[in-house]
């Protein structure tokens, strides 16, 4: 800038020289926040502007005003940093723009009892027999408990247990105690 430019805040109303630095100052107080990446830089600067309008009677000087402009400048710059910092980096989250793909342990689960995994072997057992097995060693029932809900002697509970796990251990080719 020239410095005839610059000249002359001292001897305007308070209006005036508030004009005057704004016509002057603004575009290198705007080319100062681009040039910081401020998101708004144009928000930015009639923020700055603002304060300085707030404190444009106490200052004297051409170099004084520039100054106090450029403070504030930088104070909102270290405010906006702040205040992003603080913020956290929102992302919309498109699941189908997504690379990553996992089966959910429903899925798995469910693969497990229909498509062949050791729970779809029960279905070689007989109603009692599978339903021993399930309540002994998948829901964890002591025998007696198993016995109560199935209705049978603790007796038949045992019996049935045994069957069914000789049975398993043929159909994956394993011997029985018997064999």
């Amino acid at each position: 800038m020239v410095a005839d430019q610059r000249s002359g805040f001292r001897e305007q109303t308070s209006a005036e020289r508030f004009t005057a630095a704004y016509q002057q100052l603004s575009p290198s107080v705007l080319g100062y926040l681009r040039s910081h990446g401020v998101d708004d830089p144009e928000a930015v600067t009639n923020d700055v502007f603002l304060g300085l309008h707030r404190s444009i009677d106490r200052i004297a000087g051409d170099e004084e005003v520039r100054t106090m402009t450029f403070s504030i400048a930088h104070a909102r710059l270290v405010d906006h940093y702040r205040s992003r910092a603080a913020r956290p980096h929102v992302v919309v989250f498109d699941p189908e723009s997504d690379p990553r793909h996992s089966r959910s342990a429903e899925d798995q689960a469910m693969d497990g009892i229909v498509g062949g995994g050791a729970l779809s072997l029960l279905g070689i057992l007989g109603d009692d027999q599978r339903e021993a097995v399930t309540l002994r060693v998948i829901a964890g029932l002591t025998l007696d408990e198993t016995a109560q809900v199935m209705g049978k002697s603790v007796g038949a509970v045992k019996q049935l247990q045994r069957r069914a796990l000789e049975s398993l251990r043929r159909s994956l080719g394993g011997r029985s105690d018997h064999d």
